[in-house]
């Protein structure tokens, strides 16, 4: 028996026991198994590591639900069904994104028009303007935009009167914005 031989009799016999007993174990070890493959599978295609990333994580994700869904019949073929399944998937992306391509050949300009430019934030910069917030201050606009709370929750959460709340987020979204704007 060669190794390819060897390497399909493990995936074989990790994928029964998924079958059988819906092990996790099994799940993880053949995951760990699959995924180098898928991923190699993706960058001789694509030529990005990303996308082969993306692409193992979500082929994985399709095998162990056709495994605990009993739809693999052969689990001795394992790897034909891995394989066709990155095929597959890497078609579907493409025809989405030639789709989406097109769409935006087709309506980019009035799209562009009707909507604000994106603003991309430096993440290092701004994480050196939050440390420079007063603890108070740091709390309400983590309140605010992380914890997605209102102004209420925000004042009964830190026993302050909810006009507090309103002046200490205006002076600390001033003063972040006078940080973030600060040489540039």
């Amino acid at each position: 028996m060669d190794a390819r031989e060897s390497d399909a009799a493990e995936d074989a016999a990790l994928a029964r026991r998924v079958i059988a007993t819906a092990d996790t174990e099994a799940e993880e070890a053949l995951c760990r198994r699959l995924f180098p493959r898928i991923r190699a599978y993706g960058r001789r295609h694509t030529r990005d590591d990303a996308i082969a990333a993306d692409l193992a994580q979500h082929v994985l994700v399709v095998v162990l639900e056709a495994l605990r869904a009993g739809k693999i019949d052969d689990v001795d073929r394992l790897a034909s069904f891995v394989m066709g399944t990155c095929r597959n998937t890497l078609l579907d992306w493409r025809k989405s994104e030639r789709r989406r391509l097109g769409l935006l050949e087709r309506f980019g300009p009035s799209f562009t028009r009707a909507v604000e430019p994106v603003f991309f934030v430096d993440r290092r910069r701004l994480d050196k303007c939050l440390a420079h917030l007063a603890p108070r201050e740091m709390s309400i606009v983590a309140m605010t935009f992380f914890a997605e709370l209102e102004g209420e929750e925000i004042s009964r959460e830190l026993d302050m009167s909810l006009g507090s709340v309103r002046v200490a987020r205006h002076r600390a979204m001033k003063q972040l914005h006078e940080c973030m704007t600060e040489g540039a």
